[in-house]
């Protein structure tokens, strides 16, 4: 049985105002990483692209973490956290029928201890990169191995490293979310914003 808790915790800012499409500033360079998968505990962590940990806590998206089991086997959701501040987000700031990363600054990135099925898609231990094409009707979700990475662009380059690519169909929520969220439920991540949730199913491989 998979444990259905989930721990959403604020771990360090987010950078730029918008969040996820191609509107974004354009940034510099990134700097070498200064964390990878895991610490020297051995946890699973984000990955920080550049500056200092002070600095970082003071981005405008913050980078959050959403932890969770497969299994046996610890897994952990890394994004940066916008919030809509007034804007139109579906078909939005995030345009239907491109991709985006669906977050903001560092790639949204899954990191697995063990191996998992993400959307059908059989996935080994590793780190992996999350993006989407959004539409009113449906979603197509990309993992790819090229995660310790800046989240724009998504170009041929990043797209070459793909390892697959799995549908999930929107849904409307009654509630307004303001800040881009990501939980695990009953075997699922659920990506909730605005007014719209879309739901991941996760399983052991």
């Amino acid at each position: 049985m998979r444990r259905a808790t989930t721990l959403s915790v604020l771990l360090l800012g987010g950078l730029g105002l918008a969040a996820c499409g191609g509107g974004e500033e354009a940034m510099e360079e990134a700097a070498p990483s200064e964390m990878a998968m895991e610490t020297e505990s051995g946890e699973l962590a984000c990955y920080i692209a550049r500056g200092t940990m002070d600095e970082a806590r003071e981005r405008p998206s913050p980078l959050m973490e959403t932890r969770f089991s497969i299994g046996d086997a610890d897994a952990l959701l890394c994004y940066g956290a916008p919030s809509a501040r007034g804007r139109e987000i579906m078909g939005g700031l995030l345009v239907y029928g491109q991709h985006e990363r669906i977050g903001a600054n560092e790639a949204t990135a899954i990191h697995l201890a063990g191996p998992a099925d993400i959307g059908g898609v059989m996935l080994e231990p590793g780190q992996y990169s999350l993006y989407a094409i959004p539409n009113q009707d449906q979603w197509e979700f990309f993992l790819n191995s090229n995660w310790e990475r800046w989240g724009i662009p998504i170009d041929d380059g990043v797209r070459s490293t793909e390892v697959g690519s799995f549908t999930a169909t929107p849904e409307a929520m009654e509630e307004f979310v303001e800040t881009l969220q990501y939980r695990f439920e009953n075997g699922e991540i659920l990506l909730e914003w605005e007014n719209t949730r879309v739901r991941i199913p996760v399983a052991g491989a």
